[in-house]
Parts: C-alpha cells; structure tokens; sequence
C-alpha cells in the first residue's frame, strides 16, 4: 500500500472578518504533487479546494499555492507545475456569521512518482473559524487572495510584452509605416519652433496611447472582469474567436480589406483641422481610423487573448500595442535627422502583412482546438492539429523563400537577407513538429497542440501495435483496449461475459497516468503469444483507477477502506481503486489477477516489477489458464 502524502489543516491570519484557510502536504521522497492552476486537460488531476455550500462564510478570490516547479513529468511526457517534499494551499474567506462555524469540504488531488500515480483522491476536511465581527456588512470590501496580485502581475506583464511586440509588427504595415515620416514632418514644419514641434508629436502620441486604451477599458466594462476570466474555457467563446481571427487571417492573406465606413473617416478628419489639443486628438484618432484595415486584426486577435485571460488584461493589453504605435511618432520628432535611416515603402510592407496573417491562422486552430477539447468532440486531436500547423508554417517558410506569392504582391527580384534568415527559423520550426505526428511531446510548443493522450493514435502515428482484434467485439459492452484486444471496463459485466464463454476472468487494474501500464503493454503484452492468450483464452478487464467520470448519484457512497479510513466514492476510478484497495490491500498500478468464475483468486496476482518479462507473465498466464481449466 502506498500512502506518501500527508495533510494538515489550519487557519491563518484570522480577523473579525476574514481568514485564510490551510491545507499543508508533506510528502515522502521522490513522490509530487499537482498545482492548482495545472490544465486538466494535460492529464494530471490538478489540486483543487472544493468547500460545502454554507451561509457562514465565502470565499475571496482565487485559491493560492507555493511557487511549483515546472519540470518535464515522464507520466504525462509535458512539462507540468508540481510540487516535492511540501505544499500549501491556501484560500482567503470572509465570514458571514457572527457565530463560530465549520467549513467542511474535500480536496481534490493526485500524487505520482516518475514511474506512475495513485489514483485521484478526494479528502474530507473540516476547518473552525471563529465568530464573525457584530458589523459583518461593513466588512465586505474586496480582498485578493494571498498571491493573487502577484499571479496577475505576471500575467499582465505577459500580454503587455506580446501587446508591446504587435505594435511593433503594426508599424512594419503599409497602412502605419508610411504615416510616420508624413505625420512628423506635419508637426515639425507647422509648429514655430522645434520644441513646439516636439510637444505636439508627444501630445499625438499620448492620444494615440489614450484611444487604443479607451478601446481595452470598454471591452473590459462592456463583458465584466468575470466574464472575461471564463473565456478561456467556454467553448462557445472559443469557437466565435476561431472564426474571428480566421476572417482577421484572410483579411491580412489578401482576399479583402477590412475597412470603417468612409464617413468615420471623414468627420474624424474635419475635426482634425480645428487645431490646438483637439485637433491634434482628432489627427491621432484619423490614423487609428484610417490603419484600422492593418491594425484592426492585430487589436482584435490583442483583445481576444487578453480577453482570455480576464480582468484588466484588454486594457494592459491596448496600453502595450499603443505605446509601440505612439514611441517612434515622438522619437522622430524630436531627432527628425532619424528619419533618413527609415527604408523605404514599398512591397515588403505587404510581405509583412502576409507573415501576419499566416501567424493569426495558425494561432485561430488553437481556440478551435480548446472548444474541442472542453467539449470533447476529438475532431481536432494532436495529430491534425500539427499537421495543420505544418502546412502553415511550412507554407510560410515557402512564402519567404518567394515560391509563392498572393494577391497584393510584389515581384521579388532577389531574397533579402532578413527574408532568408525567418525563413531559416519558420522551416526549422516546420521540420521540429513533424516527428510530434510520430509520437514525439514537442517540448517547444507544449502549450499549444492537444496533450498526447488527446489523439488518434497516442502511441504516434506510426506506431503498429498488431491487429489480433479487428472484428467487431461479441459484445456490445467490449472496447478496443491495448494491442487491439477488446476489454470491458466495468466489472460485473465482465465477469458475466467470462461465464458465458467459460473463461477465466483476468483484473488488469490500470491507470491514464500509468508508466509502467503503458511500459507492460507495450513491451510484454505486444508479444504475439501474449497478445493471442489476452484476446481468446480469457476475459480481460481493464480498470482505471484515475478515470474522473461521475458515478450515478445511487453508487455515491461511502467505503470502509480499513485501518480505520474512509472513502466518499464519487468517480468511477475511485469505484475501481476502492475495490483493489479493499479486496487485494494494493493501490498500486499494473495490478494483474485472475479470477474463477466464484470470483476467487486462480494463482497470486502479478505486478510489473516481478513479471514485467515476456517469459515470466506468459508463465504466469499459463498457471492461472491450467488450474482454471481443471475446475
């Protein structure tokens, strides 16, 4: 039996109002532990505080933890936030009640060494907060979790760093670029002197941060902090921002422009001739106007990923792309000499454009593939969705070399250098992915593609794992399991078909997140000796002990694991972990045994450490089929 976490609950930094509520872990040597903020679609359960509704307290915020470390897991083959020796995870409350009071609920949490996980487990807590303050109401201003501000510090520098670089890639279009040399050259001829030249250039540019900043704060008021922050996982936001940065992708590719109405345009500009500081506002927001068909889909895709990420990320956001935008009008300004160093228009402005737009398609598949992997409809898994990245940025990589060109282009009559050299990185990137479609984890882009479990083949592509089962299963129950052999994943059916064909039932208690599982069954179970006893001389049973799918409310019950423990079943893994917990005193995965058809044991159960050979678990089959047979 394997028990490496220890808990403890506490309570800190109490008041009459608050409190910050503990739970500590302690874990044995080379086991860990999963952040709280890990994708659960990368295959570990991460941690999760789970708290009973009450009208005595609620929470603040987010939950918050200790720095993980970030470090390649061998289990789910991705980089992964875990935590070794201690973890703490805490969550700020407010009480509501001016009576003392229990907070009860469970957390949730799976613990793994680097050759494979305990089942996910769910342990009751209990936490004894003291009576509220007399005043509660009053108490009820905004409190940020511990550790919250610095989470979204580092978030916000994020998509101000991205912001900042788009900005930069907006000025290299045929819509900005050329307005600069215009626009200074406007202020430092019409002003009186160089310095009043110098002030209205920095004044355009304040206006330019100002209106690119007014536009996050709407989006921001406009759909709420709250809404903002579920985007991230609600398919059906993910799937409009698919199609929008598609349209955005053509847009920038040629097919058409996406242009304001004229009229905008027009009485933007009447203002603009007022003079004065209004006038100057009315010229910054005539250039956001009139750029807009270059610009317009890099805000876009801006505000879509900071809206992704929720609370004031679209304003950081439009701050960041608007002082790239604004820097080089006050810059040339004020040293107009600078201006000579600028090149020269022309086709590469459009080349530009182009590079964006291969950029905001590939970057479009990756919400499409977030909205199918929320609502798990396997239409996008890993291996599409990196042969579509190929195509693309192999496209581009083609597109630099000048081998094809689009409707806006130019005739080039060499490769420039710069040219030459994003070609090298794009097609080195494009030859990078293309072993991930053979099973490689791509550790460069792990946050991008579908986890490798997500997939049609997760042994990659090429992987020929025999076909001893390419019928139809006999029965309707059956699944295709390791090496094409059909099993049944519950039980009791199992059991019922073994008795029905006269055949010995064989336990494979098994995990998702199972190395050694995988190691057995594709190492010892490929043999085709093995692989023929598996598929006809018995009936094989695999149990996930991991598998998170809700049990009727009817089979929620609680178990007696022993040793005076408990357990609240809730999933079908936990069913499952709990039977070979209490029938065979093991929590540990692979976990083989045989079985009568009077469900008692034919011979000892085996593991992977002591028959992880071909010999050794085909002599195991062996017994276990001949004293079956002599019943």
């Amino acid at each position: 039996m394997y028990d490496p976490i220890k808990w403890e609950f506490s309570v800190e930094d109490e008041t009459d109002s608050t409190a910050v509520l503990v739970a500590e872990a302690t874990l044995e040597e080379n086991w860990h532990l999963y952040s709280m903020f890990v994708d659960e679609n990368a295959g570990p359960v991460p941690t999760s505080l789970n708290f009973e509704e009450s009208n005595s307290f609620e929470v603040i915020g987010k939950p918050s933890e200790g720095k993980p470390e970030i470090i390649y897991d061998p289990n789910f083959q991705i980089d992964l936030g875990l935590f070794s020796g201690t973890a703490k995870f805490k969550q700020k409350i407010r009480k509501l009640t001016t009576k003392p009071a229990k907070i009860t609920g469970q957390i949730t949490f799976m613990v793994c060494d680097d050759m494979k996980c305990l089942p996910p487990d769910d342990l009751d807590f209990a936490f004894a907060i003291e009576a509220g303050s007399a005043n509660i109401e009053s108490a009820k201003a905004d409190v940020e979790t511990i550790g919250e501000k610095k989470e979204s510090k580092r978030s916000n520098w994020g998509i101000f760093i991205i912001a900042f670089l788009s900005g930069f890639a907006a000025l290299l279009t045929p819509c900005v670029f050329p307005m600069i040399p215009m626009t200074v050259s406007f202020f430092t001829k019409q002003s009186k002197t160089r310095a009043a030249g110098i002030k209205n250039a920095i004044i355009y540019g304040l206006s330019i941060v100002v209106i690119y900043v007014l536009l996050g704060a709407v989006v921001t008021w406009a759909f709420g902090a709250s809404v903002l922050s579920e985007m991230a996982t609600n398919p059906w936001f993910n799937l409009a921002f698919f199609v929008l940065l598609i349209v955005f992708a053509i847009s920038f590719l040629g097919a058409f422009e996406i242009t304001l109405p004229s009229s905008w345009i027009n009485k933007a500009d009447s203002k603009a001739d007022k003079g004065g500081l209004i006038g100057i506002f009315f010229m910054a927001f005539v250039l956001a106007l009139v750029s807009f068909s270059c610009t317009g889909p890099i805000v876009g895709s801006l505000l879509v990923e900071a809206a992704s990420r929720g609370g004031t990320a679209p304003v950081i956001g439009m701050l960041g792309f608007s002082l790239a935008i604004a820097l080089p009008f006050a810059l040339f300004a004020a040293f107009p000499g600078w201006l000579n160093s600028l090149p020269q228009s022309g086709g590469w402005l459009n080349s530009v454009k182009v590079v964006l737009g291969f950029l905001e398609l590939a970057l479009a598949f990756k919400f499409l593939s977030n909205a199918d992997l929320v609502m798990d409809f396997h239409f996008l898994e890993r291996e599409v969705f990196l042969a579509i990245w190929i195509v693309i940025f192999g496209m581009l990589t083609l597109y630099l070399l000048g081998k094809l060109k689009l409707p806006h282009d130019s005739d080039l009559k060499y490769i420039s250098v710069p040219r030459v050299l994003m070609a090298l990185v794009t097609g080195m990137f494009t030859v990078y992915m293309i072993p991930g479609l053979w099973g490689a984890p791509l550790k460069l882009i792990s946050a991008f593609p579908p986890p490798m479990q997500y997939s049609e083949s997760p042994m990659g592509v090429g992987f020929t794992g025999g076909t001893s089962a390419i019928n139809a299963p006999e029965n309707e129950d059956q699944h295709l399991g390791p090496q094409n052999i059909y099993v049944f994943h519950d039980y009791n059916k199992g059991l019922a078909f073994a008795k029905e064909k006269n055949l010995p039932l064989m336990l494979d208690f098994t995990g998702k997140a199972c190395v050694n599982c995988r190691k057995m069954e594709e190492q010892v179970w490929s043999d085709p000796e093995i692989k023929r006893k598996l598929d006809q001389e018995l009936v094989l049973v695999s149990l996930y002990v991991d598998l998170r799918e809700e049990l009727p409310k009817s089979e929620q019950i609680t178990v007696d694991l022993g040793n005076g423990r408990e357990k609240k079943l809730r999933y079908v893994g936990d069913k499952w972990a709990a039977m070979q917990e209490i029938k065979y005193k093991i929590n540990a995965q692979p976990y083989y045994v045989l079985l009568d058809h009077n469900e008692e044991m034919l011979i000892e159960p085996a593991n992977y450490q002591d028959y992880g050979e071909v010999d050794l678990f085909s002599d195991w089959l062996d017994r276990g089929i001949k004293k079956f047979k002599k019943k």
